[in-house]
């Protein structure tokens, strides 16, 4: 059995364990608040996918040296903001002088040895749960080239600044087998992963994948970011594919998610429990496929 999950955990007594991780990338948006908040809920949710709960967080910081002050206090202002919104500290980090700007944090969390949750325990007979929307790569891709309408955009930012603790808290009160946050793999990547660590076949419903609208008519176009095709590229040979669904659906489905959502493995008669429990959620979610004994393949898509 193998595991990719993207925080570690290390024991420390028999009731509390570290979950740890780090995550930084260059910007998405021109806004550097929205920047900072951003790559904060984007660091912030390997810890939520482990079911883990932060309570300190470093900045990493590359800046170049002509950054104007003022920019560079919107971005660590914007990632305090939504750092306090999860209930965690940031405590401190480090700058260094890069000729592009890159941000992010490195995050400590708690949780009790007996709750970890990973990637790679899905169980056969197991539905599957998307916690927010697709698309997000490919709107930011249009978003710099112009392309994308004031909603779209608005859009995209809400769904990328929202923590994924709404979602954590409703998997841990239910209690589920297995859970992957989808960032820059893609659906197809991540639930791939998950999939080849748990020994399992993983089937994808199509038409059920929330989808945010926009971003299926700019693949439609052809706007869709190279790491889209990387990702096609990683599972393709692992992936069956119905000739009923469209390619954009594919391309959103392989599109790099920045601060995406979590995908949730849970027994099925405990789907509706899970399902109540995210009524309230501030973004998109839906049951977005089902596990089965291993096949040929580890990724059916219908």
């Amino acid at each position: 059995m193998t595991t990719s999950d993207d925080a570690s955990v290390y024991k420390i007594t028999e009731d509390l364990a570290l979950v740890q991780t780090l995550d930084f990338f260059t910007p998405v948006l021109d806004d550097p608040y929205l920047y900072g908040q951003i790559a904060a809920a984007n660091s912030l949710s390997d810890v939520y996918a482990m079911g883990g709960e932060p309570k300190l967080a470093m900045n990493i910081a590359c800046f170049p040296k002509d950054l104007p002050k003022e920019v560079i206090k919107q971005i660590l202002l914007g990632s305090h903001d939504k750092v306090k919104e999860a209930n965690a500290l940031v405590i401190g980090g480090h700058t260094v002088e890069d000729k592009e700007p890159k941000f992010g944090l490195s995050v400590t969390g708690f949780i009790h040895p007996k709750d970890v949750v990973t990637n790679c325990n899905a169980k056969p007979g197991d539905v599957l749960i998307l916690t927010k929307p697709l698309g997000l790569g490919i709107l930011n891709t249009g978003i710099k080239a112009g392309l994308v309408s004031q909603e779209g955009y608005n859009t995209a930012v809400f769904v990328m600044t929202q923590l994924n603790k709404f979602s954590k808290d409703a998997m841990m009160k239910v209690g589920v087998n297995s859970c992957t946050d989808i960032t820059g793999f893609g659906l197809l990547g991540h639930a791939y992963e998950m999939a080849e660590g748990s020994d399992v076949t993983i089937k994808l419903f199509s038409s059920s994948v929330p989808v945010i609208e926009e971003a299926i008519s700019l693949a439609r176009m052809g706007i869709i970011p190279a790491g889209a095709y990387r990702n096609m590229e990683y599972v393709k040979k692992q992936v069956e594919v119905s000739d009923k669904t469209a390619q954009e659906i594919i391309d959103c489905m392989c599109d790099p998610q920045t601060s995406g959502g979590l995908l949730i493995s849970v027994e099925k008669s405990k789907a509706d429990l899970l399902l109540n429990e995210l009524k309230n959620s501030p973004t998109p979610y839906g049951l977005v496929g089902e596990v089965t004994e291993r096949q040929d393949c580890r990724i059916i898509v219908e």
